[in-house]
């Protein structure tokens, strides 16, 4: 994972210090790009550890079209209790838990009455497009609604993301995130992705190729530096490699809502260290 710590060094080398929304600061850079083979091994951050099972569990939560945080937290993962609170739903006239039209709702009801599931099952549409025009340049699935992004209290920072299929064969995947936290977010955000190219790959019959993450607004915030260089002082490990198991059976669009985490298997993922950091809500 050199192309993270090339990162890292560019928003430190090139980056301004910003005011920000949570009033912690940053220092940010805006306009960069990174490309993962996924031939070569699965993308995660190998210079602290990456809690794997989250990040697999947030994006079938996403998947489901859930945007109940209990449903996540049943999950095991409590990475977006704090934008659930009662405190911060009550600004939008909902119940504590319910975050609103995020991406699970965007992503399988765009444009619809939330909560009522009546929009555009957009992961739908790309399972069907994949399968039907594989030749397309729509292939793309978009999670900033200009109507709905102001009544959430954290609207998506990875916001639009397009397939391409080389030769009939090969599956890539760019993703464009408007807002992307460098320490604690893009690590999430990296394998995610790389996951989701797999899994789509996979109940498509394709193989994967590159994983491309191109970024707006890439920051650190001020009370994560001692953090990054703690980090940067590390040497990178081998990646591990992305297998399924009992799997076969899962194609098409209900295989890829039919996935869990029994059904992946990192294999060989050795890291350093956890390394804490507080996240700015």
């Amino acid at each position: 994972m050199k192309q993270y710590h090339d990162l890292l060094r560019h928003i430190l080398e090139n980056g301004t210090r910003h005011e920000d929304r949570t009033g912690v600061g940053t220092i940010s850079a805006f306009g960069y790009q990174t490309r993962f083979d996924l031939q070569k091994g699965f993308p995660i951050v190998t210079t602290k550890r990456v809690p794997y099972r989250w990040v697999a569990e947030e994006l079938f939560w996403f998947l489901s079209g859930s945007t109940d945080e209990a449903d996540l937290r049943a999950r095991g993962v409590d990475i977006w209790q704090e934008w659930a609170t009662e405190e911060q739903t009550a600004r939008f006239d909902r119940e504590e838990g319910d975050l609103g039209p995020v991406y699970g709702y965007l992503w399988r009801s765009f444009g619809g009455d939330y909560p009522k599931m009546n929009g555009v099952d957009q992961i739908a549409r790309l399972v069907r497009e994949i399968e039907t025009n594989p030749n397309s340049r729509r292939l793309i699935v978009t999670g900033w609604n200009p109507e709905t992004c102001d009544n959430v209290a954290l609207p998506p920072c990875h916001t639009l993301f397009q397939f391409k299929i080389d030769g009939g064969k090969t599956l890539h995947c760019q993703l464009y995130q408007r807002s992307a936290d460098a320490f604690l977010g893009v690590p999430f955000n990296i394998s995610s992705y790389a996951l989701m190219t797999h899994l789509v790959a996979h109940v498509c019959g394709l193989e994967v190729g590159d994983f491309i993450h191109t970024f707006g607004d890439l920051h650190i915030y001020s009370n994560h530096l001692d953090q990054v260089n703690e980090l940067l002082s590390r040497e990178p490990l081998d990646l591990p490699v992305l297998e399924f198991a009992n799997a076969d059976g899962l194609k098409g669009l209900d295989g890829l809502l039919n996935f869990k985490y029994e059904n992946l298997k990192l294999n060989n993922y050795r890291s350093h260290g956890k390394i804490a950091a507080p996240v700015a809500v």
